[in-house]
């Protein structure tokens, strides 16, 4: 069980670094100031990876707690 806990931490944490890339690309598209269509783009962009990020960080944590409960 120690393994299942480990690796949902290591997914939460990938999930957590992609959340913040997701950030940075959001503060990066509003300090190159693009307007309409191309700003939309961009956004749609970060946040299909944002869902995919806090879908793969709640399965880590899911992960992490069904290890614990087991152990």
């Amino acid at each position: 069980m120690e393994l299942l806990v480990w690796a949902g931490a290591v997914l939460s944490l990938l999930g957590i670094g992609a959340l913040v890339w997701c950030i940075l690309q959001a503060v990066k598209a509003r300090r190159e100031r693009l307007e309409g269509e191309a700003m939309k783009a961009r956004l749609q962009r970060v946040v299909v990876v944002n869902m995919a990020a806090l879908f793969v960080s709640a399965i880590g944590l899911m992960m992490v707690v069904l290890g614990v409960f087991l152990a």
